[in-house]
């Protein structure tokens, strides 16, 4: 089963991407706006991309996870390129947790492990998005939160922390009744 599944995606992606050569090549306009505006930030989120769609036709849900961390990371210098800005990779890199928070979330949500995956993938990219706030504010990127950046972070950390040790407890006692 796995391996018609296989070979129905090979056999379609070869015909996508023949049809794409001619129609490119038979159309100037197409061919002139893919020059003007392909970079190697967009054929890494295309990566990304493909990575899901072999995941999907193969049935391997796990695939979203690396589909969404190349993809993200495709986003990332999509960004940088787009801004001129490759001085924010100093925090930057705090997201690529969030990306495997979401490839996970998406996996969970394909079949694989629905709850045990959306919980975890949640968790990812609630770190992800601490870190990313942290490190922004800290090396100067984020002007977000201005003076109030590490307080602000430091107390969301915490009610993060405490709604965590929360909901575990509240588990623990049903469990035991």
């Amino acid at each position: 089963m796995r391996q018609n599944r296989s070979n129905l995606f090979l056999g379609f992606l070869l015909i996508l991407v023949g049809g794409w050569m001619i129609l490119t090549n038979q159309v100037p306009a197409i061919h002139e706006w893919i020059q003007s505006h392909s970079t190697g930030s967009v054929y890494t989120i295309g990566a990304g991309v493909l990575i899901l769609l072999i995941g999907l036709f193969t049935g391997s849900p796990g695939m979203a996870i690396p589909a969404a961390i190349v993809a993200g990371i495709g986003g990332i210098l999509y960004y940088q390129d787009l801004n001129n800005d490759y001085s924010s990779w100093s925090y930057m890199w705090a997201l690529i947790p969030g990306f495997v928070g979401v490839g996970t979330i998406l996996a969970g949500l394909l079949g694989e492990n629905t709850r045990h995956n959306l919980s975890r993938g949640l968790r990812l990219l609630v770190t992800s998005a601490v870190l990313f706030l942290a490190f922004g504010t800290f090396l100067g990127g984020l002007t977000l939160l201005r003076d109030f950046g590490a307080p602000i972070l430091i107390i969301l950390l915490g009610v993060y922390v405490l709604a965590r040790g929360f909901m575990r407890g509240s588990k623990v006692q049903d469990a035991t009744r």
